[in-house]
């Protein structure tokens, strides 16, 4: 089992909650974390009909078989479950007694909020991050993971990518966009899926969207909130601070996982990544999604934005730190230009203090300073950030 970076923050939330709750998308680790970490707690799966059937006609008796707590996995199935754990959490006084897991953030934070506010820590798993990876796949490059995406399967069974993103995307669409939505043409919504992917990385465009699949607009509103409760979209919003500058509104359309991107894109091989006209938009998909992962894996809330403004001045990634703000470009290319600066120079005529630096992901080998900015390769990401919020 390669070791998860969240292992430990999970752990040390179960001795001052009495229910800790994880989310994160499907086949992303939870399961085999918590019953890793909470091996001396009985498991519960709410896949299973039986026991859902059980746990939905009679709460208090399933609980009661549990008296001491447990993991109940995918709680999101049997929501009503949430109000009864309120009830026994509240009489008990015992941190640690459930550990909860699910794979619909929408649903499940509604439910949450409503019956365990304040009884429950929330963390989200995403599929494996670079620094998880790296000590036992050191070998692997850029393209390799833009390829490979980071789900475990993928790495515990050593699978084919295009084969388990494909099983993956087709279960997916099957029985998790069944259970959310009643979509009635599944092919068509498997359409523009795969059209989101070729936007990746640029401003999302309901319109464009809504023209190119021939439904409403309000029907590609819903379908991208299903993509982002199930964990497939990431909106990364734009920063919106007291400047004076026009703004735009409109998020950037990313993955949750860049390896399924490269699927929906139709990629079969990593050679056909490095000639892909998206590969700079793959290449940012990732480094984001590394910046999110560090954040989300030490039990912290995600506090990235973009900024782009009418001029068409831009930084990919704000990493907000207290007030401050460090800003951060990525660039694929492994040669590095002056052209790759200047961005910073025109956000700096606009925000003119950046007390923790400027940062340079891009797809070479260095770590090392040039135009007082941090240059950094993907691998660097995680350390780099750390150093930061420790200054």
């Amino acid at each position: 089992m390669i070791p998860r970076d969240i292992a430990s923050y999970l752990k040390n939330l179960s001795f001052k909650y009495p229910v800790v709750t994880m989310t994160g998308p499907r086949q992303s680790g939870k399961t085999t974390l918590v019953r890793h970490l909470f091996d001396d707690k009985p498991y519960v799966n709410m896949e299973h009909i039986e026991t859902r059937q059980y746990a939905q006609s009679d709460p208090i008796g399933f609980l009661n078989r549990y008296s001491d707590g447990a993991v109940i996995d995918e709680i999101q199935r049997a929501p009503d479950l949430l109000s009864y754990i309120q009830v026994i959490v509240d009489e008990q006084q015992k941190n640690g007694m459930f550990i909860l897991t699910g794979s619909s953030q929408f649903k499940l934070m509604v439910n949450l909020s409503q019956s365990l506010a304040g009884r429950s820590a929330l963390l989200c798993l995403l599929p494996f991050s670079i620094h998880e990876l790296q000590a036992r796949y050191s070998e692997l490059d850029y393209v390799d993971y833009i390829y490979r995406g980071f789900y475990p399967r993928i790495y515990d069974h050593d699978l084919t990518p295009t084969t388990a993103l494909s099983d993956y995307f087709e279960t997916y669409v099957e029985r998790d966009i069944r259970q959310l939505s009643r979509i009635q043409n599944l092919m068509l919504f498997q359409k523009f899926v795969r059209l989101c992917a070729g936007r990746i990385g640029q401003l999302l465009n309901t319109a464009n969207l809504s023209n190119d699949i021939g439904v409403s607009h309000t029907t590609i509103r819903e379908w991208i909130s299903l993509l982002q409760t199930s964990y497939i979209l990431f909106l990364l919003e734009p920063y919106h601070g007291n400047i004076r500058k026009r703004l735009v509104k409109s998020p950037k359309l990313y993955f949750y996982d860049v390896g399924f991107a490269s699927f929906l894109l139709g990629i079969e091989n990593r050679s056909q990544i490095e000639t892909h006209p998206l590969r700079g938009n793959l290449f940012e998909n990732l480094a984001l999604m590394e910046v999110l992962k560090y954040r989300y894996n030490r039990g912290l809330k995600h506090n990235l934005s973009f900024y782009r403004d009418s001029n068409g001045n831009e930084i990919d990634i704000f990493f907000s730190i207290a007030q401050h703000l460090l800003p951060i470009e990525v660039k694929s290319g492994e040669t590095i230009t002056n052209s790759f600066f200047n961005n910073f120079k025109n956000v700096s005529k606009v925000i003119s203090k950046f007390p923790y630096g400027k940062a340079l992901i891009y797809g070479g080998d260095r770590y090392d300073v040039q135009n007082n900015t941090q240059i950094l390769n993907i691998h660097h990401i995680h350390p780099y950030l750390s150093g930061i919020e420790k200054q």
